[in-house]
């Protein structure tokens, strides 16, 4: 008879997890919103939609993860901010359709669960849940021994928001004149990474510990910096201005990320030099020798979410954003696509 083996001699330690699962239960329940019904530990996440304060509801989903900016935080040592990404990627895509976010659950995965390390990622969600305003109600975390190399992770995300149906953003609206308003972005937010670790750790040898006097920081502290997430303001500005469509500025720039709400009928001319570039995207350049057209396609460059409004409401709106502490700039404007234009141009 073979020796008796069990599922913790293969690297899955059971009563690790139900320990750390009841470890985070208090953070957890810090996100907690109206709505939401039970504690985690079920088989589901319950939340219960107010269908009196919501007259004809559209639900608006989004999934996403945080890519290989992972390797920056496990560089760093420093797991508490990398789940503020993983809630922006996600509550970012569902604003742009004007959608409260509800509720969010996490994928989390390891070779072999590091406690410590997997509760700082829930600190990082739960704090960003919060500023979203939307519920950590469920996930994933998963042990997983021979998919990752020891002190290796993956993430990812899924959020869900409600709008009414007329209240809907879905770029319908969008005509001729209206003007394009960029909101500053922290810096790289999370596209790009594989881009920069192959410059600057790789091409150039530099270390996370390296204070760099273009940037003011060390190295690590840059690349770290969360993910802004513009939700409460995208509503704040929603519910007294109109607002014609919302980009958010993820992986492919404003080069392409723009075009996805335009009419076929439409084009976006963006300005350059329109707004401040940050330190850390000149860096990128120089050092990789990268054309303007790769940085633009790949990083944000400094914005990480663009409205489109009437020209008319573009001083009112700009007061508001002002009012919330935002950094907006006016950065284009829509012009009539001709024949076979691209959806997008720099002047």
């Amino acid at each position: 008879m073979s020796e008796s083996i069990s599922y913790k001699d293969a690297g899955v330690d059971i009563d690790k997890a139900d320990t750390f699962v009841q470890s985070i239960r208090a953070l957890v329940k810090s996100t907690h919103r109206t709505g939401v019904l039970g504690e985690i530990g079920g088989f589901g996440g319950l939340f219960h939609l107010d269908v009196n304060r919501f007259r004809n509801p559209v639900l608006v989903s989004a999934t996403d993860g945080v890519g290989t900016k992972i390797k920056i935080a496990i560089m760093m040592e420093r797991h508490n901010t990398i789940g503020i990404d993983l809630v922006a990627m996600c509550v970012n895509d569902i604003i742009v359709h004007g959608a409260v976010p509800l509720f969010f659950l996490d994928y989390l995965a390891m070779g072999e669960l590091a406690s410590g390390v997997a509760i700082q990622i829930i600190e990082g969600i739960t704090n960003g849940c919060r500023q979203a305003h939307c519920s950590l109600i469920g996930g994933e975390t998963a042990e997983m021994p021979g998919m990752y190399q020891p002190g290796d992770y993956d993430l990812a995300g899924f959020a869900v928001g409600v709008v009414e149906r007329e209240q809907l953003l879905d770029g319908s609206d969008l005509t001729v004149g209206h003007r394009l308003i960029g909101l500053a972005s922290s810096g790289l937010h999370s596209n790009g990474f594989s881009l920069v670790r192959k410059v600057l750790f790789e091409r150039h040898g530099y270390s996370v510990t390296d204070e760099l006097p273009e940037l003011g920081v060390p190295l690590g502290e840059e690349l770290l910096k969360p993910t802004r997430i513009y939700s409460e303001t995208v509503l704040n500005v929603q519910r007294d201005l109109p607002i014609s469509g919302v980009a958010h500025i993820t992986g492919g720039g404003l080069t392409n990320n723009i075009p996805r709400i335009l009419p076929k009928s439409c084009q976006a001319v963006i300005h350059r030099g329109s707004w401040p570039v940050p330190p850390i995207f000149r860096l990128l350049q120089e050092k990789g020798g990268i054309t303007d057209e790769e940085m633009l396609r790949t990083f944000n460059n400094g914005i990480g979410l663009v409205l489109v409004v009437d020209k008319q409401q573009v001083g009112d709106v700009l007061l508001r954003l002002q009012g919330l502490n935002e950094q907006a700039y006016v950065i284009g404007e829509i012009v009539e696509r001709k024949n076979d234009a691209p959806p997008l141009v720099y002047v």
